[in-house]
């Protein structure tokens, strides 16, 4: 659905987006992720025409985003939750959105629903919760009925009944056919609804993916223990003649890039019997945090 080619943005001397190719697919939920300074939001911008690209192109189905005859009913973006007129009420800020893009104001009752904000539509947005606000503005990207969502950082402010919420909603988007293409910093969030991730680091394409594919990656490690204390030691030399790799540490042998299956065949061969055999295996936000660690703009000592 969403085809992004060398896509370069530069200001003055920095390089905020360099070269950026990757595409988002139809039916389907794409995180966005990558360091603070990696170029997530000028990436975000330039797909919705708010930044002008030095060079590159971004196409919905083929088409520019500026060339699209009805943007709204394509794209719905929320690229800061705080764009709203503190001193209008949630129904009437998403009635001059609608009149703005020529959108039936009928839409506006049935946005708000969705979203969960039919009782405080006569509330004006100064005194909404920053939650209340990521809900609004989420209303305001539907009101369209696009086949594309673009989120910035869309669950910040929401408590954990909001972001399961969300969780959802994207997901079920996603299943009807729509495209969804969020940014985040919650990377266990992401991890739990989120099918492929583009990975970013000082402007450059790091990975575009499965999250399975990224996660297949990580270090797996089984973790055995003998019955026998003595018998440790055995089943090491038998594990390494095996061809495994594998580390003794207190009670326990670590065997690393290695499966459950292949170390109890190898006991199991030996007539060894086990206390303990588990698989520990390194999270999302682990390997992420690998694949940006060169290119973190700022880092803890």
């Amino acid at each position: 659905m969403i085809t992004v080619t060398a896509l370069r943005k530069t200001y003055d001397t920095r390089t905020a987006v360099d070269d950026l190719t990757f595409d988002v697919a139809a039916g389907r939920v794409t995180g966005f992720v990558g360091p603070n300074g990696a170029g997530k939001s000028t990436t975000m911008r330039m797909m919705v025409g708010l930044t002008r690209p030095d060079r590159g192109s971004v196409r919905y189905d083929g088409v520019p985003y500026a060339a699209l005859r009805h943007p709204a009913g394509v794209v719905g973006s929320v690229l800061d939750a705080r764009c709203m007129h503190p001193g209008r009420t949630a129904r009437n800020h998403l009635r001059a959105m609608a009149a703005l893009s020529r959108i039936p104001a009928a839409r506006v009752d049935t946005v708000l629903a969705e979203v969960g904000l039919e009782t405080a539509a006569d509330q004006r947005a100064g005194g909404f919760s920053l939650g209340m606000r990521q809900r609004l503005a989420l209303a305001g990207a539907l009101l369209g009925d696009p086949r594309v969502l673009l989120l910035d950082e869309p669950s910040n402010g929401l408590d954990p009944d909001g972001i399961r919420w969300l969780r959802a909603y994207l997901s079920d988007f996603a299943r009807r056919g729509g495209s969804v293409f969020v940014s985040s910093h919650l990377i266990g969030e992401l991890a739990m609804f989120a099918d492929d991730l583009v990975v970013v680091g000082a402007g450059k394409l790091l990975a575009a993916e499965p999250v399975a594919a990224i996660t297949a990656r990580s270090a797996v490690t089984v973790v055995v223990q003998t019955a026998v204390p003595s018998q440790q030691t055995e089943l090491a030399g038998h594990l390494a003649g095996a061809g495994l790799d594998v580390e003794a540490r207190g009670s326990q042998l670590l065997v690393r890039h290695s499966s459950r299956e292949a170390v109890s065949q190898v006991a199991f061969a030996q007539h060894i019997a086990v206390l303990e055999l588990s698989v520990t295996s390194r999270s999302l936000e682990d390997s992420l945090l690998d694949l940006t660690a060169g290119s973190a703009e700022f880092a803890s000592a």
